[in-house]
């Protein structure tokens, strides 16, 4: 029988996939109409605009798109603390009111050199940008250290108890997850073999799920370029400044973990702060109150 976390994942993914699906319908009928009153002539230009703009053409279910003022734009999943003690909780970010185009700069400043600066794309990523700077707000990454250097190359933080179990007590779906690179073509008359961009360019920030695809709170900084055959990390933002304390960390020493694998920094890995200014170049956004 299924568990009742399993259930609230299916109902969430459902309420997600229906907004998707009506968003999309909702688009494809206005490019519809559009072109049908650009090809109209006099009468039936002006009836045309006047449904338009007495909303004949439009669905009460309108209201529980993304794009509606006051609609819900992330889908937030509550997770128990019962089964999983490492979780911290500090509420839940809103659910309307959520900038979805634009960036937002997240500055991390760290023990290791000056600061690393983080432009996210919200227009790719507006839960995870939402989410970061929720718990950026509750002071939820200040003073944690990133438990890991992963053997993909690239540092693991935001989980305040530095076990890879630990977040806050909701968790989201991917947002950006990128798709793995085609298989370049032989070409006898190439003397090297072309070039393809990594999936995960150093300098990439992502989330990192526990389960895959269910994130919370922690992400990875790539220190090297990594292109897996199945992605399974949603891109979230790029290093815009501190590469070089980026590169730095990835130099550190590793240790035995306790568990066989060698990915324990030999020096701690200190997140002194983590800050997330508002987003800019986006339209605001009506203003709620957060969930408790």
């Amino acid at each position: 029988m299924a568990s009742s976390k399993d259930r609230q994942r299916k109902l969430a993914r459902a309420k997600l996939d229906r907004q998707q699906a009506r968003r999309a319908s909702k688009l494809q009928r206005r490019r519809r109409i559009q072109a049908g009153v650009g090809a109209a002539l006099g009468l039936l230009l002006i009836v045309g605009g006047v449904a338009w703009l007495g909303g004949a053409f439009d669905s009460d279910d309108d209201a529980d798109t993304p794009d509606a003022a006051n609609s819900d734009v992330c889908v937030w999943m509550p997770q128990s603390t019962a089964g999983n003690t490492s979780l911290k909780d500090v509420g839940m970010p809103p659910t309307k009111g959520i900038p979805t185009s634009g960036t937002q700069t997240m500055t991390i400043t760290t023990n290791q050199g000056k600061p690393i600066v983080v432009t996210m794309d919200v227009t790719t990523t507006p839960c995870s940008a939402a989410s970061f700077s929720y718990l950026a707000g509750k002071k939820f990454f200040d003073n944690t250290e990133c438990h890991e250097l992963t053997t993909e190359g690239a540092v693991h933080c935001g989980d305040p108890t530095g076990t890879g179990q630990g977040g806050p007590t909701y968790g989201f779906y991917d947002e950006n997850l990128p798709t793995a690179p085609p298989t370049p073509a032989p070409s006898p008359s190439a003397k090297t073999p072309p070039k393809i961009a990594p999936v995960y360019p150093k300098g990439t920030v992502a989330m990192i799920g526990n389960p895959p695809g269910t994130n919370g709170s922690q992400f990875l900084i790539f220190f090297k370029d990594f292109s897996p055959a199945t992605p399974q990390y949603s891109i979230v933002g790029r290093v815009t400044d501190g590469m070089d304390t980026v590169a730095a960390i990835g130099r550190i020493p590793v240790v035995d973990n306790g568990t066989g694998a060698k990915v324990k920094p030999k020096e701690k890995i200190v997140v002194q702060s983590l800050t997330v200014s508002a987003a800019t170049g986006a339209t605001p956004a009506p203003a709620t109150s957060s969930q408790s």
